[in-house]
């Protein structure tokens, strides 16, 4: 009998309108929802009553789908995107267990500003925030922060290392008792319990401390997503939380075990990362029906769509028929490596025809599709989750309301009926609720530096 202690973790992916590029064109698409706030706040708690870890909200600071003209761009879908600090400060008000978590770049952002954005939610949801990390894979975003091309991947990591010290230093600018209001005395904060960062390294230079007090889960969750060496360097230092692309159940084993081997490595506990691809489940009441939907969301993808969608990782291919199979090898790139290089491994072993690439990027961003009913897809969920290749799922939906609502109320309750998907939040803050550590601050509580006077503390990182 299966021991079912463990149970997955499951976010739900919202990605504007839909994972599926097209899939605002879908008959049940609300294809506005991507700039409702009211239609994206009913998905969520429907999400939290049915017990769903998080919401995590993608976020690029430009329109990033390659185009020549707005003639081309029109015929996409992704365009339109709230701003996610402002939807998750919105969000807060209107939940009170479902966790939150938004993707802000360390390349067009500055650490201080980050850290008190991210410490002020965590603030106003009562310990409920995450932060996904990125450091920013489009031409189009650094466009808009007064540069002429993307800064190369090797500096583009190396700067997000700092970055992130730099953040969680800032966060750990007082110690969780440190303001004691006394009225009598006149003393609002021990001045023993500051600690001013004093950072000074080779892209940034942030005195300090933060002006906020210390967040509630200690440190907001970290989400990370990089799969290049660099990347999984920086998950494995830092993310309490990891996402991944994968599709092949094989590749995910091998990607889990070398993360967790990484985690372990840097002196971490293994268990407190949590592995978690993306997948989009298609689900039907028979496997011919969930069949015809998956052919229904194929068909709403025009070819023009799909070549424009993949050119970035696949190159221009427009002069090539859509039917004929990918050329190899995939040129270089200096954006998502991780996936350029999946593409190529997969492609090498079983080739597709540039119509197949193409119009499984477009329904599901690139990540792994489950198509049959919802005890099938249970299946794969518990396959994967038993066997060595995740800790759970960021669950996609190809276009909103009806996406999401299939997963919530036929996928969700067979996890729970077969015992790997919890039925009530554990605690109050999303590390509780994720099962993670409550993070100590490392300059006061017996695990970095001990501080025993107010002069300032100069800390390297």
């Amino acid at each position: 009998m299966t021991d079912h202690k463990r149970q997955m973790k499951i976010g739900i992916n919202m990605v504007q309108n839909g994972a599926h590029n097209s899939g605002w064109r879908h008959p049940k698409a609300d294809a506005g929802i991507a700039n409702d706030f009211e239609g994206y706040a009913r998905i969520i708690r429907m999400a939290e009553e049915a017990k769903i870890h998080f919401m995590f909200l993608a976020d690029g600071a430009a329109v990033r789908i390659p185009h020549k003209s707005a003639e081309e761009l029109s015929y996409h879908g992704h365009i339109d995107r709230f701003e996610p600090i402002t939807l998750l400060a919105a969000m807060a008000a209107v939940t009170t267990k479902i966790g939150l978590i938004c993707t802000a770049s360390t390349t067009y952002n500055e650490p201080y500003m980050l850290a008190r954005k991210f410490s002020s939610l965590d603030h106003i949801s009562h310990g409920r925030v995450g932060w996904n990390l990125v450091t920013g894979w489009s031409e189009d975003e650094a466009l808009n922060f007064n540069r002429d091309t993307l800064m190369e991947h090797s500096q583009r990591y190396e700067r997000a290392e700092e970055f992130v010290d730099v953040v969680t230093g800032l966060w750990d600018s007082w110690d969780d008792d440190a303001f004691i209001e006394d009225k009598e005395n006149g003393q609002y904060f021990r001045p023993e319990g500051m600690h001013v960062l004093d950072h000074k390294g080779e892209f940034y230079k942030v005195r300090g401390p933060l002006n906020l007090r210390r967040s509630p889960q200690g440190h907001p969750v970290i989400a990370q997503a990089g799969g290049s060496g660099a990347g999984r360097d920086l998950g494995a230092r830092v993310a309490d939380i990891i996402y991944t692309g994968q599709k092949d159940k094989k590749i995910a084993q091998e990607f889990y075990a070398d993360m967790k081997a990484r985690i372990a490595a840097e002196g971490r506990n293994p268990d407190h990362a949590l592995i978690m691809p993306g997948l989009m489940p298609i689900i039907g009441d028979t496997q011919e029906e969930a069949d015809a939907k998956m052919a229904e969301l194929r068909s709403l993808v025009p070819p023009s769509v799909g070549m424009q969608l993949i050119s970035k990782t696949f190159g221009d291919l427009s002069g090539y028929d859509p039917d004929e199979l990918v050329p190899l090898p995939l040129p270089e790139s200096n954006g998502v490596k991780s996936s350029r290089d999946f593409w190529e491994r997969r492609l090498t072993e079983t080739p597709m025809t540039i119509r197949q690439v193409y119009e499984e990027i477009s329904v599901s961003s690139g990540h792994c599709i489950a198509v049959g009913t919802a005890e099938k897809i249970a299946d794969q969920m518990q396959d994967w989750f038993e066997n060595g290749a995740c800790d759970g799922w960021n669950l996609m939906a190809p276009y909103f309301p009806a996406g999401a609502e299939d997963f919530i109320n036929k996928l969700i309750p067979e996890l729970k009926r077969r015992g790997i998907f919890h039925t009530e939040y554990e605690g109050n803050t999303l590390r509780e609720n994720l099962g993670l550590p409550y993070a100590y601050n490392l300059l006061s509580d017996g695990k970095g530096v001990e501080t025993g006077s107010d002069e300032r503390i100069a800390i390297s990182h």
